[in-house]
């Protein structure tokens, strides 16, 4: 009888586990649907990295990850050599829906195959990616302003790595047509702590080839052009 008794209780978490899992995401997802319809007000940052006039923010997440790192020749042929602060390799884990700590994007790098008119030409091995959680929908994003960290209010913590505004590149649907990420124009990263490339462990050809892992987090911020704003006001189809 005692088995019995924990079998039924194993039994009743299992479900307790999966109905609240299913609460949390169907949240989620009525969150994202409600979100179409309001506007958010975007945090306050200088004219560098501000998002362009006629673009709402639409989507906020907190990353934690890592930021890669390999040690390359200075120059081609160069005895020296230093960490590619360009181009580094993310890895995160964005969270956060109005407070509710869930997973809602991954942070990778990963090949352009839908690539925009923004793109460069040629298009990179490798970019920055972001991919939604909940409909696999994606978005690929460069570069476009930097401001140092420790130089404003949005970029606080000296010695981080740089906060950005990145311009969308590409986009691609999820397998079931998800377009969560597909209306993205601009992103910011903002609020940036650690990643910075390390001091030392890459000054000449003995170091070339190392890679490391630098712990980060950041936050990130996804806006998206006005016109689509009214366009899918009414688009539950995320």
């Amino acid at each position: 009888m005692i088995d019995n008794l924990g079998q039924q209780i194993r039994k009743h978490a299992r479900v307790r586990g999966l109905f609240m899992t299913a609460l949390v995401f169907g949240c989620a997802f009525g969150t994202v649907n409600n979100a179409a319809a309001q506007r958010f007000t975007p945090p306050q940052t200088s004219t560098a990295i501000a998002a362009p006039e006629g673009n709402s923010l639409f989507l906020a997440g907190h990353a934690v990850g890592t930021q890669g790192y390999v040690c390359l020749p200075t120059t081609p042929g160069s005895a020296s050599a230093s960490w590619t602060a360009k181009d580094a390799r993310p890895e995160a884990t964005l969270f956060g829906f109005f407070g509710q700590d869930n997973q809602i994007i991954t942070h990778f790098l990963s090949p352009d195959t839908n690539p925009n008119k923004f793109a460069p030409i040629p298009v990179p091995f490798g970019s920055a990616t972001w991919q939604s959680s909940f409909d696999s929908s994606k978005v690929w994003a460069q570069r476009l302003h930097a401001v140092p960290a420790g130089s404003e209010p949005s970029c606080p913590n000296t010695g981080a790595i740089a906060c950005l505004l990145l311009q969308s590149i590409g986009t691609d649907e999820g397998p079931g047509g998800g377009k969560l990420l597909t209306k993205t124009t601009f992103i910011q990263r903002l609020n940036t702590k650690g990643g910075a490339a390390p001091a030392d462990g890459c000054s000449d050809g003995n170091d070339v080839g190392k890679q490391t892992l630098v712990p980060y987090s950041a936050d990130y911020y996804f806006f998206r052009a006005n016109d689509r704003d009214r366009d899918h006001d009414h688009d539950d189809r995320f």
